[in-house]
This record gives structure tokens, sequence and C-alpha cells, in this order.
């Protein structure tokens, strides 16, 4: 069995390798240079210690919203890392804040709003999903936010990290290949990685991440699904692991009964892992409340998860790598 999966995952990450060689020649798309201004360290930030505010900031033709939680004890001049997280298709800011526990973490916690969709319902999406409101850039909006963060909270820019589920979870897998010189580090639980939502990352550079799905999810199956193209989920992190030039065969070890960690190796200071909830449905790992359909494991929780694979990467300003 062992040497099987060895197989599979070697055959997965030399696919993933040839179609990153061989893609279309063409630089990757140029990020925006840095907001000028310094973040706000005077002790005088916008948001209270330990509240939560909703605030607005204008991104193209649109007002847009989000929540911003700063951590109970912060002296604001401190600076502080930032975790972004983006609700699923349907849900909201609050909802997301609400079943993952985010705000409890030692960072200033940031979840904002999507723009309704196609497809009927008035459910809030993101960029990349074929639901996604048409001509919404959700990454010139992420580019924003951040810099109206910035404007209003004292922060750490080179520990800033994403995480997301589902429609959210594609969008920061997106944002991770646009906004290299942004994200530290990524965590997409349960992602729906739909074309759009990986447009143009064959020529993105190396990026830790940690995704986390179930393999019993029955709305983005784990094994994929061709006719929406979407990746079997272990394809995908073979992607990401082939631009950290990561060895051919990833190691794996059971957290739980109901958890497996998988690692690749020998990808220096870029980390890519998996896990893997058995009979995990369209969840949230660890989540406080209801987070989607299916078996939720109590085992784990996505948010320390994240935060332990975050906590420690940096981002280095001067070309987009981690330090």
């Amino acid at each position: 069995m062992q040497n099987r999966r060895a197989t599979r995952w070697a055959a997965l990450l030399a696919a993933a390798a040839l179609a990153s060689v061989s893609a279309p020649a063409g630089a990757q798309p140029a990020a925006a240079p840095r907001t000028p201004h310094p973040p706000r360290c005077d002790g005088a930030g916008d948001v209270r210690p330990g509240d939560t505010a909703v605030r607005t900031v204008a991104s193209g033709d649109r007002t847009r919203s989000y929540r911003i939680h700063v951590p109970r004890g912060s002296d604001g001049r401190t600076p502080l890392p930032v975790v972004i997280a983006y609700h699923g298709r349907g849900s909201t800011g609050a909802e997301l804040q609400e079943y993952s526990g985010l705000s409890a973490l030692p960072a200033i916690t940031v979840f904002p709003e999507g723009v309704v969709g196609t497809g009927g319902g008035e459910r809030q999406a993101w960029q990349g999903a074929p639901y996604a409101a048409p001509g919404v850039d959700d990454v010139a909006f992420t580019r924003d936010l951040l810099d109206d963060i910035e404007r209003r909270a004292c922060v750490d820019r080179d520990r800033i990290y994403a995480t997301g589920k589902s429609n959210g979870a594609g969008l920061v897998n997106l944002l991770a290949c646009r906004l290299p010189d942004r994200l530290a580090a990524i965590a997409p639980v349960s992602a729906a990685v739909y074309p759009g939502a990986n447009a143009g990352c064959d020529r993105a550079a190396p990026k830790p991440v940690l995704i986390m799905h179930g393999d019993a999810d029955a709305t983005i199956p784990y094994g994929g699904d061709a006719d929406r193209g979407l990746p079997a989920i272990d394809a995908w992190a073979g992607q990401w692991a082939a631009r950290a030039t990561c060895a051919a065969e990833p190691r794996s070890e059971d957290l739980s009964e109901d958890v497996l960690l998988t690692r690749y190796r020998g990808c220096g200071n870029t980390p890519v892992e998996m896990i893997t909830v058995r009979g995990g449905g369209h969840t949230w790992p660890g989540a406080l409340a209801y987070s989607g359909g299916g078996y939720v494991t109590q085992s784990v929780r996505a948010t320390t998860l994240a935060w332990s694979f975050f906590e420690n990467k940096r981002l280095a300003p001067s070309n987009g790598g981690i330090r």
C-alpha cells in the first residue's frame, strides 16, 4: 500500500512540474508596489483592542465592507500579524468569524464580505468561481483592503496570511499567485479551486501552503470533479509542491484516528502540507458552530493548525520571498 501511495504522489508531482515547465512563456503578473505610508503605530488605532468593527473601503467602482478584530492587549504600537479570512459562497464574514474562532488568535483578524454573484439566492461569492459577480476584481479589493488596514492599525507587513472556506479558499489560492509581495503564507479549507481560481498560477512563485480538506466532501470532492474543472486535492497540493521544488515523495502521519497530515519533503523554507480529514465533509475542522454539510472532526482545529503553520513565516519585502 505504501509503495502504491508513493508511486501515485511521485506521478502527481511529476505531472505538476511538467505542467509548470510546459506553460506558455510569460512573466507572472506584476505585483503592485506597497503603499508609501507606514502602518499606523502611534497607539491611536481605529479599532479598540478586543473589539470587532465593521469598516468600508473603496475598490474599483464599489464600496466594499469588512470586519476587523484587534486582539485584546494590543498597545497600538507593536506591529501585529494579520490573518484575512474569506467566507464561502452564500455565507458572511460574521459567520466565518463565529464558527472559526479566528478572532481568538494573537493577530489582527479580518473578515471581508464578497459580492452577490450569479445563480440566484442573493448569495455572496468571490472571484474565480463560475458563479462570481461579473467584473468584480477581488484581487484588487484585497490589495485595497490591506492598504486600508495599514492606515487603521499597527500591522507587521511581513506577517500577513490568508485563509478561507470553500469559494473563499479558492480565492485564497488565487491571491497567493497574484499577490506574492503581500501574503507570507496561506491555509485554504475545503477549497473550491475552479479554473478561474487557479488562472495564471502555473507561473506563480513558491509560497508556504497548508491545505485542509475532508475526503468525504460532497460539495467539493476530494478526488476532484472534471465536469466542473475541479482538481483532485492531492494533485492541487502537488502543483504547489512542484513550485517549491519539493522532493517527489511526501511523508504522512496520523494526527488522530480521523486526521492525516501529509508533508512534502525537500521544500526548503517553503513548506507544503496537507491535512486530510477521513470521512470529513464540507466543513471547517474543529468548527465552533455550523460550518457546512457533513462530518466535522473535533480531533483538530483548522484555526489552531493554520496559526501554527503561519506564525513563523515572514515575507521578505524585497522579492516576495520567505525568510
